[in-house]
């Protein structure tokens, strides 16, 4: 296999532009986040799938591994335009990270606004054989400097997903007549039969799919514990541990972790099964953790209504959920104070 010249960093990008439809939104105007996660992968999945096809040798498509925290850092609504930009940054030997930037424009006035970015990891497997991962071709980086700290995230990343993997937990259905404002009350669940419109030319299903049946799974268990308007803020990791296969049946499970005075940590877990091979049982496809915040009319975040813990399970979640909550917040103040 002849392997091409890298290429430059910042050639490696593109752009979709679509206009928000009102399918796309909730019932006060603002786009689900989920909608917003789909146009960020679909977009990643072709910079991505272009850039390893442009070596010799096996066709191949980009499969999505990994999704790093995501922000919601403005609302956007029905009737505007997403313009939503994805560059590679690093590439490893069998992997490539592509980073994501979505402007928000209002078409009567020309502004835009940075309403997402993101960092999603590919991996570009044989079109002949799924099982393949194949080589990605290296792209040129600005600097030695760019090229370290590509480096240093692609190690961060390969490890968080391994520590992730390990602590898999099961879905436990909740307990009859919950009380409300518990994690029994509001945890939900969502079944989905996988169609050939689900699916990539392998048969699998796209990454950005399963995002949004996740999205809107755990907008259903914000909704129920706050019964007031909610939108996405943030998503930490997303983990693909397993591919879906057109034919399966996946379930979608959230569950709320952690109530801040503004905020709610929701837990959301993705698990399938096959119909035609009831053989290989249930798996654990996908996990992560979506941050949902409550607004009033004006869209100013509400106050949530505590969590009542049941349980040391449910309480040793709420701790580990807090310490997020806590380091994330850190984070933010920092990076304000860097930006000032």
């Amino acid at each position: 296999m002849s392997v091409p010249e890298a290429r430059e960093a910042a050639g490696s990008s593109l752009q979709l532009c679509r206009i928000m439809r009102p399918d796309d939104a909730n019932i006060v105007g603002n786009v689900h986040g989920g909608i917003i996660l789909k146009m960020i992968e679909e977009a990643g999945c072709i910079v991505s799938t272009r850039h390893c096809n442009t070596q010799n040798g096996d066709r191949c498509l980009a499969a999505l591994v990994r999704v790093e925290k995501t922000e919601f850092l403005s609302p956007m609504f029905i009737g505007e335009v997403a313009h939503v930009t994805a560059e590679i940054t690093y590439t490893s030997k069998h992997s490539l990270e592509v980073q994501v930037k979505v402007m928000a424009e209002n078409i009567l006035t020309g502004a835009k606004r940075l309403a997402n970015k993101a960092a999603l990891w590919y991996v570009p497997c044989s079109l002949q054989n799924v099982d393949k991962i194949m080589e990605v071709p290296p792209i040129k980086y600005a600097s030695a400097e760019q090229g370290e700290e590509g480096r240093k995230r692609y190690e961060a990343q390969k490890m968080e997903r391994l520590e992730t993997k390990a602590r898999i937990e099961e879905a436990v259905p909740p307990p009859p007549n919950p009380e409300q404002h518990t994690v029994g009350f509001s945890q939900s669940s969502l079944i989905h039969l996988v169609g050939p419109s689900d699916c990539t030319l392998h048969s699998y299903v796209h990454g950005g799919v399963t995002m949004k049946l996740m999205d809107e799974v755990a907008g259903i268990v914000a909704a129920r514990h706050c019964s007031t308007n909610i939108v996405t803020a943030s998503v930490d990791a997303i983990n693909f541990h397993r591919k879906i296969k057109k034919g399966c049946v996946v379930t979608v499970t959230g569950r709320l972790t952690f109530v801040s005075n503004k905020s709610m940590e929701i837990e959301v877990l993705v698990d399938a099964s096959s119909l035609m091979e009831p053989e290989t049982g249930n798996y654990r496809a996908v996990s992560a953790f979506f941050t949902f915040i409550s607004l009033d009319k004006d869209n100013k975040p509400l106050p949530v209504p505590p969590l009542k813990i049941e349980g040391e399970e449910e309480q040793r979640r709420c701790e580990e959920g807090k310490a997020r909550y806590l380091q994330n917040k850190a984070k933010r103040l920092a990076e304000k104070e860097r930006q000032q």
